[in-house]
């Protein structure tokens, strides 16, 4: 991917404004955070540890909530993230609230993902400090049905197609809540054994509800090679139902699953063969939604340094204002604050999702986000690294 010719260069170094949010005690617990973070036979003791106390029902949220709840984790409730909005807010940095209690798939445990998620949407409406709502499909159904769904309809029973009916009145209530209080939502990408269900089902809330403006945004995960020609038909179905998509692109999340899924049962491995693939493929994205912005809306989710300098060359070279309100830049709460608030400072959209849930049923998610910085040694490094630099900044600058 070529590097475009910009006056806009970025500085994603500036620890000054990356960290302006965090106090001197906040940096140094995310710096112990990250340090055992690095240390992949410390994580894999911890996740077997927190299982076990999940699992004998044991008290962890002692453990849990100062060190990886507090770096990750907005609060436990939808009101306990007001102050964590307010202070990303007063930094030009908006929030989208996501429910993360994962693992559920009882009956009860739908219901109140989508009660949960509901409430979310409710409480997005006239907020200015929430950018997007969000859900994950897989919240809303069992993994079972929405794989069979997805992969071998013509074989659903007809007790299944009326529980798929059901998770489809479910998600459409949830976009049409979003659409009814002028919020916009965005849908998760999921496994490819689920995905191509969820698709069908975004593709009609978008031409149902995207009329005016993107309220309905698909996610795109750009480490398979096939969502570029997906991109560019999502596109040409606009332009024949008259509706402006919303897309949000993000890398991928499950790239081991997934080459393993398609290695057992025989089918194409669905991911681009290297990183380089899945960064040019990322960067192929932006570009197609920024030439065609004028009936697109764009929401680009990385924690990529260069494909964000790249969606801001791309702005440039377009004519379009840093805070054009049709192009948001995301990261995760707790990570690449360099990018986001360097971002922000420099007058583009800019949110961060934070994630919200009860301390026990976060802990898979935490863990998750343990497990993947372990396993993202140049992520992690570089968090570590502008830690240090901002803790001696700041030394030397107290001693002036």
């Amino acid at each position: 991917m070529p590097i475009l010719k910009s006056n806009t260069m970025l500085d994603f170094s500036n620890t000054e404004i990356a960290f302006s949010l965090k106090s001197d005690a906040d940096l140094r617990n995310a710096y112990w955070l990250f340090k055992a973070i690095k240390q992949p036979l410390l994580v894999k003791c911890g996740k077997g540890l927190t299982q076990l106390a999940m699992g004998i029902h044991f008290p962890v949220a002692w453990a849990v909530k100062p060190t990886l709840f507090k770096q990750f984790v907005g609060g436990e409730t939808l009101d306990d993230c007001t102050p964590s909005m307010q202070q990303l807010m007063r930094f030009n940095v908006k929030s989208i609230l996501d429910y993360s209690a994962e693992g559920g798939q009882s009956v009860l445990d739908i219901q109140n993902s989508f009660d949960e998620t509901i409430r979310s949407i409710d409480f997005a409406k006239g907020n200015p400090n929430i950018s997007y709502t969000v859900f994950k499909p897989t919240a809303m159904v069992t993994d079972e049905l929405l794989c069979k769904a997805s992969e071998k309809r013509e074989k659903l029973s007809l007790n299944e197609i009326r529980e798929y009916r059901k998770f489809r009145e479910r998600f459409m209530a949830l976009c049409e809540r979003a659409y009814k209080n002028d919020v916009r939502i965005l849908v998760d990408a999921e496994d490819y054994c689920f995905q191509d269900a969820i698709d069908e089902l975004t593709e009609e809330a978008m031409r149902t509800f995207n009329a005016k403006r993107a309220i309905v945004f698909t996610t795109l995960q750009m480490y398979r090679h096939d969502r570029i020609p997906y991109l560019q038909k999502i596109w040409q179905d606009s332009q024949t139902n008259k509706y402006i998509p919303g897309i949000k692109f993000v890398r991928g999340a499950y790239m081991e699953a997934e080459r393993a899924r398609a290695a057992a049962m025989g089918y194409p491995d669905p991911i681009c063969k290297d990183k380089q693939a899945t960064d040019d493929n990322y960067n192929a994205g932006l570009a197609f939604v920024i030439d065609h912005i004028d009936s697109m809306e764009l929401f680009s989710g990385t924690h990529n340094e260069f494909s964000n300098q790249y969606l801001a060359d791309l702005m440039e070279k377009k004519g379009l204002k840093a805070d054009d309100s049709r192009i948001f830049f995301a990261q995760l709460y707790g990570m690449s604050d360099n990018i986001s608030f360097n971002l922000a400072n420099a007058g583009y959209c800019v949110t961060k999702y934070v994630p919200y849930a009860p301390v026990n049923k976060v802990l898979p998610y935490l863990i998750r986000r343990a497990e993947e910085n372990t396993s993202m040694a140049g992520q992690t490094g570089r968090e570590l690294r502008m830690i240090e630099q901002e803790v001696n900044r700041r030394k030397l600058s107290k001693m002036k």
